[in-house]
């Protein structure tokens, strides 16, 4: 959560800082706010609210200055209020700092600081970690051992922190300069024009530069209008490396599109495609994978695959489960990544673990890829961020190539992770027993899904009608079978949170386990209803729903016949291959959810409490 932009150079800094943070807004947007060090002061502006509320406050300040940093706020410790907004100012003047992350001591540090004559306006971590900072800086004698007394006092407090990190810091007696840190909170350095920007995601700088810099854990960078060095927190220099960014500023950006969701989602064919790229044999039987740093004779040893993820991913490992199961005959378990860490699961030695996180940084995966890593696992990830935490630990795995993802509710993302598994239940299975003409049939099945998605797309103006009939309901069942009960996990959760709307999904014969009790007029259930054999039982549990007066919605594959008045509404969807049917079936509840929310005049893009990414435990 939370997103940090820091500048130094020979611009005026608020105006980029701004620009900066409306980027990385989708990180955070309880409060805003950022400081200018400019004529031997920090001039200081903050606000709750969005950042937008920050830019009209800004309008009343005179920031000339060349050196800055912006903050948009996920509130972690303490309310959204204008005093917790970010930066905070120590109690004697001399620094301000932005902060991503959760410091788990900071109850202690304060007490210790109390104690000490340092005061304290805000209810944050925050504020206390930069009183920290100043009172190590005024021990430091200045000058010492040729030494920069500012960035070895950042040093000497972070050497006192437990808990997580993205930092930038200000000192009012070193103009023009900035020291950053990280601990498991992203953080990274853009090289421009004589000029140098901090932020916490490369959509804040893709419209300056495209040259970036990853801090890894551990790492502080100091940043002058000369340059910049890396350190580690016990002194090493560190020779930096400079990465490219890929895409352009045009993938981060709205174009034509009233929101990054309604964007993202008519993006799918797209990102299919480049996700897919390139990773197909030459015979066209089976996928291909450079990045998995496992041989052919490794794999084969495998016994089993365990996945840990977090939200939307969690439901496309369970659709991966399905798959590996089905074609490669290999046992997989899908686990909470949160909970994971916590638990001691009995696990074979022939296990291989895999993760999964569009951002690569969220906290609850990359601490049990660590976890897993501990224990002796051979880990492998899936991620769509180049030089994320999770993309530079683990011992291999595979990129999404699906851009910028910037509506907090993930949907291109997760379609592409849910074409990622199943290629990756393809490559596995032909290793094993499947047969050439199995693997030709299944990759054609794949290449076709774009095409397919795209026709599902279509029907954008039939699911418009059908959200705007049923937005008044408050409460939704989505319910689904085998490789379709996480697309109904998945349906539920977009419903939730870009509308507020309660949604639950489960598999359909549950229903009568207990959850038909909550079935009324009022109560909207959205069933999958694909072609094959459980066709007649999926059925059955649309009879017991109608047989109570529930409103039903269905998401029906091409060539079924429904016994007539048993749907309410039918939404058509390409008939198509177990492997890709998960894909297609996603798209409906995608954009049913979206033109509810819209209906409902949500903010889709920002919803309220979340985040993009969670970089917080």
């Amino acid at each position: 959560m939370c997103g940090i932009v820091g500048y130094v150079g020979k611009q005026k800094a608020a105006s980029i800082i701004l620009e900066g943070l409306k980027r990385l807004e989708y990180r955070g947007y309880d409060s805003a706010g950022l400081c200018v060090l400019q004529d031997g002061r920090l001039d200081v502006a903050k606000k709750a609210g969005r950042v937008e509320v920050l830019a009209k406050e800004a309008t009343r300040h005179r920031f000339n200055g060349t050196t800055g940093i912006g903050h948009t706020r996920w509130a972690t410790h303490g309310g959204v209020t204008d005093a917790n907004a970010h930066p905070h100012v120590s109690s004697d003047g001399h620094f301000a700092l932005i902060h991503n992350g959760v410091i788990e001591n900071y109850a202690q540090m304060k007490a210790f600081l109390s104690g000490k004559g340092y005061t304290f306006r805000s209810e944050t971590d925050t504020e206390v970690l930069c009183n920290l900072i100043a009172y190590h800086y005024a021990k430091e004698p200045a000058g010492q051992n040729g030494t920069n007394r500012f960035l070895e006092s950042v040093r000497k407090a972070l050497d006192h922190v437990e808990g997580t990190y993205g930092i930038a810091v200000l000192c009012i007696d070193f103009p023009g300069e900035m020291v950053a840190a990280r601990k498991a909170s992203p953080l990274l350095v853009g090289v421009g024009d004589n000029e140098y920007i901090l932020a916490s995601d490369a959509s804040a700088l893709i419209n300056r530069t495209q040259n970036v810099v990853y801090l890894k854990d551990g790492e502080l960078v100091h940043v002058t209008p000369a340059g910049f060095t890396i350190s580690t927190l016990d002194q090493m220099d560190v020779s930096p490396v400079v990465d490219r960014i890929t895409w352009s500023v045009a993938d981060a950006e709205l174009g034509s599109h009233a929101h990054f969701m309604e964007k993202e989602i008519f993006e799918q064919p797209q990102a299919l495609e480049n996700t897919m790229r390139g990773r197909f044999s030459e015979d066209g039987s089976t996928a291909n994978f450079g990045g998995l740093n496992l041989s052919a004779t490794e794999l084969r040893q495998i016994d089993r695959f365990m996945f840990c993820a977090c939200g939307s991913a969690w439901h496309a490992c369970l659709v991966a489960e399905h798959l590996i199961e089905r074609y490669a005959r290999l046992p997989v378990e899908v686990d909470y990544a949160s909970e994971f860490r916590y638990r001691n699961s009995p696990l074979d030695r022939n296990t291989l673990f895999f993760v999964m996180s569009q951002s690569g940084e969220t906290i609850d995966t990359l601490a049990a890829l660590r976890e897993a890593k501990r224990k002796g696992y051979r880990v492998l990830a899936i991620n769509n961020v180049v030089g994320s935490s999770i993309a530079r630990e683990a011992d291999g795995g595979v990129y999404q190539h699906v851009g910028p993802e910037i509506g907090v509710a993930s949907t291109k993302a997760f379609t592409s992770q849910l074409v990622l598994g199943a290629m990756l239940a393809l490559y596995i299975a032909r290793l094993r027993d499947m047969s050439f003409n199995d693997g030709v049939q299944y990759v054609n099945a794949l290449k076709g899904a774009p095409e397919l998605v795209r026709q599902t797309l279509r029907q954008a103006p039939l699911i418009k009608e059908i959200a705007q009939r049923y937005a008044k309901h408050a409460d939704f069942l989505f319910l689904g079978r085998l490789s379709l009960f996480p697309i109904a996990l998945e349906g539920a959760l977009k419903l939730k949170e870009i509308s507020y709307i309660h949604a639950e999904g489960y598999p359909a014969a549950e229903m009568k386990h207990g959850p038909i009790a909550l079935i009324t007029e009022k109560c909207p259930s959205v069933f999958f209803v694909p072609k094959g054999e459980i066709f007649n039982k999926i059925v059955s549990s649309m009879q017991e729903i109608k047989a109570r007066k529930g409103k039903i919605i269905a998401i029906v594959t091409e060539g079924c016949e429904l016994p007539p008045g048993l749907a309410d509404e039918v939404i058509p969807i390409p008939d198509c291959h177990e492997a890709v049917l998960p894909i297609v079936a996603t798209v409906p509840v995608q954009l049913l959810s979206y033109y509810i929310a819209l209906a409902l005049k949500c903010d889709v893009d920002k919803q309220r409490n979340l985040a993009k990414s969670v970089t917080v435990e």
